[in-house]
């Protein structure tokens, strides 16, 4: 058994970015109990699939693993902080509220305006196990609050008018055709 503990030893893979439809993007994940050579794999991935994509984050369930864990690039919000994983996150303030356009990565071609918090303070643990304490604004605390909905199964897109949802149904019909063509 391997006793690694340095996240930068394993390599990454870049892997397939589930689509809406896949019923991963609905689940409600499990906690990170411990930081184990699996979740340290995992968490490699999940670096190597949000470099791959150019995204800002990326949740462990847009990879199709139901736990509570995402990668954040805080570089794509113009934050000078090295990549950061947050595992089992905790919202514990908001402040404010904006709206603006927001996408996913598992709903590619899709943009919508939605209103999320101006400031969102976060806290779960790091790939060490060691707590860790975020606060964010502007684009940055968005994907903060974006990524930890992942989590429960809350996609952007329930955040529009149910006008709205229907006048993208055609774009979600194709989007999740195209999930159940790839995963067979």
């Amino acid at each position: 058994m391997s006793t690694r503990t340095d996240p930068q030893e394993y390599p990454g893979t870049n892997r397939r970015i589930v689509l809406y439809g896949n019923p991963a993007l609905r689940t409600i994940t499990a906690p990170i109990r411990e930081i184990t050579p699996e979740i340290l794999r995992l968490a490699a991935d999940l670096q190597a699939t949000l470099k791959a994509s150019e995204g800002i984050g990326l949740a462990a369930n847009q990879i199709g693993v139901p736990v509570s864990a995402f990668v954040l690039a805080p570089w794509q919000a113009d934050v000078d902080l090295p990549l950061t994983f947050i595992l089992n996150p905790e919202i514990i303030r908001t402040e404010g509220l904006i709206e603006e356009e927001e996408g996913c990565l598992s709903l590619p071609g899709i943009f919508e305006v939605i209103p999320r918090p101006e400031m969102v303070e976060v806290r779960g643990i790091d790939l060490r196990g060691h707590e860790i304490h975020l606060q964010a604004t502007g684009l940055l605390a968005r994907a903060i609050v974006h990524e930890f909905e992942h989590l429960r199964g809350i996609l952007f897109i329930d955040h529009i008018s149910e006008l709205r949802r229907q006048l993208l149904q055609a774009r979600l019909n194709a989007l999740q055709e195209t999930e159940l063509r790839q995963c067979g």
